[in-house]
């Protein structure tokens, strides 16, 4: 049996108990697609799992402003980071939002007539270039927490399906039909047109703190502060000399993917575990097993690599964030 899984085989979230239970009951009724691959292959590692879904859905999904809107910011970011499996998922959900013509517009690599919807698109691409000009912003100021959060949050989990999912949404890539992406979105129309209550994922977290100014007074700070906590726990799992190598690597990085040949990464002999972390935050889809074989071992299990990809994954995250803080204007 095929499975959407590459180099870890999560629990069953048939298994899963406390917070991960409540975290895949919340995500059932809020997200509407029940034991998403996103989310499952966190699930060996439940402190990264529920962070990672109260980011998401404290800003895509509860956050301010129109859910197409946001699904383009998180469109942009996953086209920018060559993310299919994330890019095709938006796709669908567009069309979850009604916007059926504007869904098959971009799937067919249109860009959106709308000047809104376009800037919007472009503005979430373009947040994977660290110090980017992001404004004026194609949105209410006051809907720039959820904004900033969306995208950030993309930025992580883009990264993550990069390196652990294969590129395939449904089976078979049944999404290329176009019947079928109308049908998929249309099956989780009513709940993303549903208005989901703001919060309720923070008591799933360990008493995160306020996070970002750019996210004052809403649920998306403590979100994006729990999930920051979790992933860059994983340093851990590097040396001292890694630890420095893969922040050096990203502060000189320009958003740029790297080439075919890739000169200047660390050696996956010599630096298994900087390879890794590199590999995640720059182009987690040139992962490859030799890669994995390298560091893993006998040593490290799959809530491992997770909590690796992970680090690695939001090391690029805080590097786009540093660049991207404007404080919100409050009421």
């Amino acid at each position: 049996m095929s499975t959407p899984f590459r180099h870890t085989r999560p629990p069953s979230p048939k298994s899963a108990t406390g917070r991960t239970a409540e975290v895949f009951e919340q995500i059932a009724v809020d997200f509407g697609i029940e034991q998403p691959p996103t989310f499952v292959v966190l699930s060996s590692v439940p402190e990264l799992l529920v962070p990672a879904w109260a980011l998401m859905r404290e800003s895509l999904i509860a956050g301010a402003g129109s859910r197409t809107g946001k699904e383009l910011a998180a469109l942009g970011v996953s086209l920018a980071n060559k993310c299919p499996f994330c890019a095709d998922a938006h796709t669908v959900l567009l069309h979850a939002t009604g916007d059926h013509a504007l869904a098959e517009h971009l799937a067919r690599g249109g860009t959106p007539e709308n000047d809104v919807h376009a800037r919007v698109l472009d503005w979430g691409h373009r947040t994977r270039v660290p110090g980017a000009a992001l404004t004026p912003y194609p949105f209410p100021r006051e809907q720039a927490p959820a904004y900033l959060g969306t995208a950030l949050a993309f930025h992580f989990i883009n990264r993550v399906v990069s390196a652990l999912l294969t590129e395939q949404l449904l089976p078979g890539n049944a999404q290329r039909f176009r019947a079928v992406r109308s049908l998929a979105g249309r099956s989780v129309s009513r709940t993303v047109r549903r208005t989901a209550v703001p919060g309720a994922a923070l008591p799933l977290l360990d008493a995160p703190g306020p996070g970002p100014d750019w996210a004052a007074g809403t649920p998306v700070g403590p979100a994006y502060d729990a999930l920051r906590t979790a992933a860059l726990a994983g340093a851990e799992l590097l040396d001292a000399d890694d630890r420095t190598l893969v922040r050096e690597t990203l502060w000189a990085w320009d958003g740029s993917h790297p080439p075919v040949v890739l000169r200047g990464f660390p050696n996956r002999r010599e630096r298994p575990a900087a390879r890794l972390a590199v590999l995640a935050a720059l182009a987690p889809y040139r992962i490859t097993d030799e890669d994995v074989a390298a560091w893993r071992g006998a040593r490290h299990s799959d809530a491992s690599l997770v909590r690796l990809i992970a680090y690695g994954a939001f090391a690029a995250v805080e590097r786009i964030e540093t660049t991207m803080r404007a404080p919100v204007t409050r009421p």
